[in-house]
């Protein structure tokens, strides 16, 4: 599977925007200037996690985006699907029924066996995000990178 680049740029910036201060915040053209990324797609991408609460937007000359919620309760599957969706990657379109090696009707009463491996390796995958938050990437960043990311991009709200 691979994920679109919007999802890289998300789960960075959910990452930077954790190592704030409690209320600053730092806008989408601060965001894209620190990764290098071009502004009017990153903010889109900024929107959809807004959208999902993963992040809050305020509005004003100290106003950007700030986690929505305590990093513990980010998950990685959270700013995953805020960006791509839920839908499963894999869609089985029963081509086994389709061509010269159509299978007989009776072989294929019960689902596919392929399109239910993918559909339990989507679930472990989702499962692992889910059990990631914010919290624990927070953990296992170098302990300078917070206070360069604070120097860096933080706003201090109002």
């Amino acid at each position: 599977m691979k994920l679109p680049v919007a999802t890289e740029w998300a789960l960075h910036c959910a990452t930077s925007l954790a190592q704030l201060e409690p209320g600053a915040t730092a806008s989408a053209a601060d965001l894209a200037e620190y990764f290098d990324l071009p502004a009017a797609y990153l903010a889109k991408q900024l929107q959809a996690l807004t959208r999902a609460g993963v992040l809050a937007a305020t509005t004003g000359p100290r106003g950007g985006f700030r986690l929505g919620r305590a990093p513990t309760d980010v998950t990685l599957l959270q700013i995953v699907e805020a960006v791509d969706g839920a839908s499963p990657p894999y869609e089985c379109r029963e081509i086994r029924q389709q061509g010269r090696g159509a299978l007989p009707a009776g072989w294929c009463r019960h689902e596919c066996i392929l399109a239910v491996k993918m559909a339990e390796a989507h679930q472990a995958w989702r499962s692992s995000l889910d059990g990631v938050t914010l919290a624990d990437i927070l953990a296992d960043i170098p302990a300078a990178a917070p206070a360069r990311t604070r120097k860096l991009l933080g706003r201090k709200g109002s």
